[in-house]
């Protein structure tokens, strides 16, 4: 298990580079649940997810030598776009393996942030072979997406922000709700809070289809997902929870909730009529897990990271057109 004070030590890394995202709470949606909801929004972080934190802590931290070798990545988006900002902050050279059928937008923006994108068929091909190749190719150093120490510390100072901020609003936090994919969020955000506060309780959640780290935890082991499901939450279709993020998670998380695609789908347009905030689906399980009240909420206060907000707008705008909701 990683200390704390990593994650500290990573927060001074990365400070001058990345946003202290708010802590804020909404009268709509405490009204709703009967109790205190505080919102951690990395929508609002550069690159418009918390993925900026934890490659840069990464690529800081590499040598000369293997900096001008450069890097490369895969990721359905966030992390493509998070390692090609470190980059051009860093002046390393990047290279992203990204599915084709990513949204369009984290294919631009990860462009224009100067990397070089390979795509490739998330149904025929597989990533991790393809970035692995190109590293042996080059001598690139390859940068996970989650399974790293030096990726889930920096992922951990979402968490330690969530600390230091929910200090000015409660004198308690009964429970953190994080989105899980590959689980580094979740695994270095629960380091941080689990440290400061023991007695909170951590719960990840995943998509209804993509819940390999629900059946991991029920079987004690790493599980893979059922192939050839799918999910509007692009963010979060990870195959397996990582061997590092696993063992954290499986110790420090209570469990893990599942959403439904109609579910997340409510979260968003709820963000968008009332948080005014745009959320990408992967971004808004974990409000769609308090909105549709998978655990109790009433007279706690809870904090909820809305993970990302980068999401194509005719995805975007076809959601908040259809406007059925079961909220």
């Amino acid at each position: 298990m990683y200390d704390a004070q990593e994650i500290i030590d990573a927060a001074k890394r990365i400070e001058n580079e990345i946003y202290e995202t708010p802590l804020f709470e909404n009268s709509e949606l405490n009204a709703i649940i009967g109790g205190r909801v505080f919102l951690k929004p990395e929508c609002l972080q550069r690159t418009g997810s918390f993925k900026i934190r934890g490659a840069y802590n990464f690529m800081s931290q590499l040598s000369r030598i293997e900096a001008e070798n450069g890097v490369v990545a895969f990721s359905s988006g966030n992390h493509a776009q998070g390692v090609a900002m470190a980059g051009q902050i860093l002046k390393i050279k990047t290279t992203i393996v990204i599915p084709q059928d990513a949204p369009e937008s984290k294919i631009a923006n990860t462009k224009k942030l100067g990397g070089n994108v390979v795509l490739y068929d998330r149904y025929k091909e597989c990533r991790e072979k393809i970035a692995k190749k190109i590293a042996k190719d080059t001598g690139a150093i390859l940068v996970p997406s989650y399974d790293h120490k030096d990726i889930i510390i920096g992922q951990g100072t979402v968490g330690l922000e969530i600390i230091q901020q929910i200090r000015n609003h409660s004198n308690s936090l009964d429970q953190v709700l994080i989105c899980c994919g590959g689980g580094g969020l979740s695994a270095g955000s629960s380091i941080a809070i689990k440290d400061a506060l023991p007695e909170t309780e951590i719960f990840l959640v995943e998509p209804k289809f993509f819940n390999d780290t629900k059946k991991s935890f029920e079987a004690g082991k790493r599980v893979a997902n059922t192939p050839n499901k799918q999910s509007i939450c692009d963010a979060l279709l990870a195959d397996i929870p990582g061997e590092l993020t696993f063992s954290i998670n499986n110790k420090l998380a209570t469990n893990v909730l599942m959403v439904s695609d109609d579910e997340v789908k409510d979260a968003m347009r709820f963000a968008f009529q009332f948080l005014k905030m745009v959320v990408e689906p992967g971004g808004s399980v974990a409000l769609a897990a308090v909105l549709s009240q998978k655990i109790d909420f009433e007279n706690k206060v809870s904090v909820v990271v809305l993970s990302g907000g980068n999401v194509d707008m005719s995805l975007y705008d076809e959601i908040q057109r259809d406007g059925g909701s079961s909220i």
